[in-house]
C-alpha cells in the first residue's frame, strides 16, 4: 500500500488525507499543535468548494451545518445598495464546523497531533519525515510552510498586501447579508446557523501596526458612523481576531520530486474573493486523483489557483482604492458581466468521478 505524509492538519491537510485514503493510500497527518482545532471564524464555501466536498462524500454534511445566505449584495457606508446578489452560490459556516466534518472522515490512527516536523528530506527518491519513509509528502502547512521552505529554498517569502483584517462571530438574527465599501475600508456581514453572524472588516494598515487602545477599540472607532447594524455589531463584540494580510508570490511549480504543496503553502491569497479555503479543497481532490502523476497535478492546479490569487489581489486593490469613481462604476456594471466574472472563478469540476 502506498503511503503519504501530510504536514499540516487544517482544512487543506485533512481534505487531502481524506481524498488519498479514498484512493487506497495509507496516510499520516502531522500536526504541530496538540489538537486538531480551528481558531478562525467563518468561511464561505462557494459552489466550486461544494463540488470538491461532494467528491469527498462530505458535501451534504457540510451543507447541513451551514447557511446559504442568498440575497444581499454590496452597499456603501451610508447603506445604499451598489449591487445585488440574488443567487445561492455559497454556504457560510464556522471553520470549526467544517473541521469537525473533515476530522470525522479521516482514519483516527492517521492523526498525529502534537508532532512537529523537524526533519525533512528526500532519500533515494522517497520523502523522509522525522526519520520515517513515505511514498509521497504533502505540504499543507500554510503561509509559513516548513515543507515549502525546505524544498523550495529559493521561493520568494510571503508579501504583505498592506491591509489588516478583523473577524468576529456574533449572536444576531435577521441580518441581511452584505459587504459594505467605505473609504479604503470594508465591512462584511453574513448569517450563519444558530442565530449567529460572521462579521469581518478590513482596512489599509501597514503590517505590524499596533493600535494604542487595542484591536477591538480600533475596530469600533473606524466603523462607528457606518450604516446599521454595523456599529451595533462591533459594539456588541467581546473579541475580534485580527491579522495582517499576506499573499505568496507565484511559485514555478507546486511539485518537487515526490513532494507536493496544497492550500496556502502553495498559493496563499488575500480573502477578497472568498476563495482561499475553496482553492485548498480543489487542491485536495485534484491531488488525490493525480497522486501517481504529480506533474499532472501541477498542470491542473497551478495555473488556475495562481490566476484566482492574482484576481484576489487586484480585487483588494480596487475595493480599497478609495477612488471617487469606484462606487459609480459598480452601480453601472451590467449584472450579466458580473455574473460571467463570478462564473469563471466558480465553474470548476473535479477531474474524475467521486472518490468513494
Amino acid at each position: 500500500m502506498a503511503t503519504a505524509a501530510v504536514v499540516g492538519g487544517g482544512i487543506a491537510g485533512l481534505a487531502t488525507a481524506i481524498g488519498l485514503e479514498k484512493r487506497g493510500w495509507r496516510v499520516s497527518v502531522f500536526e504541530r499543535a496538540t489538537g486538531f482545532t480551528e481558531v478562525g471564524a467563518g468561511i464561505s464555501l462557494w459552489r466550486n468548494a461544494l463540488r470538491a466536498l461532494d467528491a469527498l462524500g462530505l458535501g451534504d454534511q457540510v451543507r447541513a451545518k451551514g447557511v446559504g445566505p442568498g440575497g444581499g449584495g454590496l452597499r456603501d457606508k451610508r447603506g445604499r445598495w451598489l449591487a445585488s446578489a440574488s443567487d445561492n452560490d455559497l454556504v457560510m459556516l464556522h471553520r470549526a464546523d467544517l473541521l469537525e466534518v473533515l476530522l470525522g472522515a479521516v482514519r483516527p490512527d492517521a492523526l498525529r497531533a502534537g508532532t512537529p516536523v523537524d526533519r525533512l528530506e528526500v532519500v533515494d527518491g522517497e520523502p523522509v519525515v522525522n526519520g520515517e519513509r513515505f511514498d509521497l509528502l504533502v505540504g499543507a502547512d500554510g503561509l509559513r510552510s516548513t515543507v515549502r521552505a525546505t524544498f523550495w529554498p529559493d521561493a520568494e517569502p510571503p508579501r504583505p498586501t498592506g491591509h489588516t483584517a478583523w473577524r468576529m462571530v456574533l449572536s444576531a438574527a435577521g441580518v441581511t447579508p452584505s459587504e459594505t465599501w467605505g473609504d479604503r475600508q470594508v465591512f462584511g456581514i453574513f448569517p450563519m446557523s444558530g442565530d449567529r453572524v460572521y462579521a469581518y472588516a478590513a482596512a489599509v494598515v501597514p503590517p505590524d501596526t499596533v493600535f494604542p487602545d487595542g484591536d477591538l477599540a480600533e475596530l469600533r472607532r473606524r466603523f462607528a458612523d457606518w450604516h446599521d447594524p454595523i456599529p451595533t455589531l462591533v459594539n456588541n463584540a467581546e473579541t475580534a481576531l485580527r491579522h495582517d494580510l499576506y499573499y505568496l508570490p507565484d511559485l514555478s511549480s507546486y511539485v518537487h520530486g515526490p513532494v507536493a504543496l496544497v492550500g496556502d503553502a502553495a498559493h496563499a491569497m488575500p480573502p477578497n474573493m472568498g476563495q482561499g479555503g475553496c482553492q485548498a479543497l480543489e487542491d485536495a481532490v485534484t491531488l488525490a486523483a493525480t497522486a501517481d502523476d504529480l506533474a499532472h497535478y501541477d498542470a491542473l492546479r497551478r495555473p488556475r489557483s495562481q490566476s484566482i490569487a492574482r484576481r484576489s489581489i487586484s480585487t483588494g486593490k480596487f475595493v480599497h482604492s478609495g477612488a471617487p469613481w469606484r462606487d459609480t462604476l459598480v452601480r453601472l456594471l451590467p449584472a450579466s458581466l458580473v455574473r460571467r466574472a463570478v462564473d469563471r472563478a466558480l465553474d470548476w469540476y473535479p477531474p474524475v468521478a467521486p472518490l468513494g
